[in-house]
């Protein structure tokens, strides 16, 4: 019992001071340990820090400098956007200017058609494939090439807006993407440690399968450029060709109804003159009665001459002289005598010719009416209906 009542051993006084001074020791070297924690997370604390607000700043500087990238192309798409839209319009007016071109062949090309078919009810030898119709059959190959040569090239306008509005849906698919970024990269360069809606997003720093290399980016962008300026310098080439065949064809046009026009007078002329033979060898009637008009009127005139000198005949002795009245009397008798016989063998000959004629009459008014038929044809019915042909420029 006695030892159950006993109390815990005791240590000697020594014992306790080897154990103060251990505990001592461990406290130290905990302590130690413990500073040497401390200044090495304050130092990883300060080392943090800095790194992360050089980052942050080497971050925001990326952002500006990728703003200042973006503003860059976008400036570029903006210009070469209203380049190509400037030229698409431009070009349209052009196309504007085809097709009033092409539509102001219609009339002249249906008139030197109408022409031909017109000439072709003429009658007998005027049925001839003469200058005129030549001509006509030139200005109708002139036109229609032309028209096709308009078509050709209306086509290859159409074309060419299309390819313009093309490039100009890229321009503005990229723009619209360009304006997207720059928000974006301008919000993002707004943000700051203190931004009220700052929060972690999962899988943000996640690379999706379609990103793009900047070169890829830089590219994309560059080739819609290179395609709009070669869009816009071949409509540029387009619109240079477009004003020379308008030109050239107007000039071709104009050129060829005139000398249309010209074989026209010319023909006309032509016929009028041959109209006009054909007319007068049927007056020779009316000639052949003014011969013998003529013929009786020198008879009171060979009268009064012959009179005269039977008259001066019967003056006594020397006054019977052969004066110079008596010479003009003689002359003029001769003269009148001659006169009268070339008369008369103009007017056996004229009687010859109007029996000759006489046989010939009806089929010299069947000339006649053939003529006035082509003159009608050509001076009425075509030289009227070519008045109202006149080549514009466009």
């Amino acid at each position: 019992m006695a030892r159950l009542l006993q109390g815990p051993p005791r240590s000697h006084p020594s014992e306790w001071h080897i154990a103060n001074k251990m505990q001592c020791a461990s406290t130290e070297s905990q302590k130690s340990r413990s500073e040497r924690m401390i200044a090495e997370s304050q130092r990883l604390l300060d080392e943090i820090e800095k790194t992360t607000r050089k980052t942050q700043s080497d971050v925001s500087k990326k952002i500006e400098q990728r703003l200042e990238e973006i503003k860059f192309w976008k400036q570029e798409l903006d210009n070469k956007l209203e380049q190509i839209v400037h030229e698409t319009e431009v070009l349209l007016t052009f196309k504007t200017r085809l097709e009033k071109s092409l539509e102001s062949c219609r009339e002249p090309l249906i008139i030197a058609q109408k022409c031909l078919l017109n000439r072709q009810r003429r009658a007998g030898i005027d049925l001839v494939h003469d200058e005129v119709e030549q001509e006509l059959v030139k200005e109708v190959e002139v036109l229609q090439g032309v028209t096709a040569l308009l078509g050709r090239t209306l086509e290859q306008t159409n074309e060419q807006i299309r390819l313009n509005r093309s490039a100009k849906y890229n321009l503005e698919v990229d723009l619209k993407d360009k304006f997207t970024a720059l928000m974006i990269d301008d919000y993002c360069a707004s943000l700051t440690n203190n931004t009220p809606d700052i929060r972690y997003a999962d899988n943000a720093v996640k690379i999706e399968g379609n990103f793009v290399t900047p070169e890829d980016w830089i590219g994309f962008s560059n080739i819609n450029v290179e395609k709009a300026d070669k869009q816009r310098n071949n409509s540029l080439a387009l619109r240079a060709l477009i004003d020379g065949i308008l030109s050239q064809t107007a000039n071709d046009m104009r050129k060829q109804c005139e000398i249309v026009n010209v074989a026209f007078r010319n023909k006309v002329k032509e016929v009028k003159d041959a109209k006009h033979k054909l007319e007068t060898l049927l007056a020779m009637e009316k000639n052949i009665a003014a011969l013998k008009k003529a013929i009786g009127d020198k008879e009171g005139p060979v009268k009064v001459a012959q009179t005269r000198l039977e008259a001066r005949n019967h003056r006594p002795n020397v006054e019977l002289c052969y004066d110079t009245v008596q010479y003009r009397l003689i002359s003029e008798v001769q003269e009148i005598t001659k006169n009268i016989q070339r008369l008369k063998d103009s007017l056996a000959q004229a009687e010859t010719e109007l029996k000759g004629l006489s046989r010939r009459q009806l089929s010299l008014e069947e000339e006649i009416q053939i003529k006035e038929n082509t003159l009608y044809i050509d001076e009425v019915l075509c030289m009227q209906m070519r008045e109202s042909v006149y080549i514009n420029n466009f």
